[in-house]
């Protein structure tokens, strides 16, 4: 796999336990930054299956 796809991803997984260790701090902010979140790794997925698929 790609370094940086590689990266990224445990950055975001680094991102998702802040969001949810401080969600009482956060308040209605975590909602948000949780969707922001998950569509952030679902189009790096998708870039990253793209990829393969133009291998082919």
């Amino acid at each position: 796999m790609n370094l940086k796809i590689l990266m990224t991803l445990a950055i975001t997984l680094l991102a998702a336990w802040g969001i949810f260790h401080f969600k009482a701090e956060l308040g209605l902010f975590i909602l948000p930054l949780f969707i922001g979140l998950v569509s952030f790794v679902t189009l790096r997925l998708y870039r990253l299956m793209e990829k393969d698929n133009s291998n082919d």
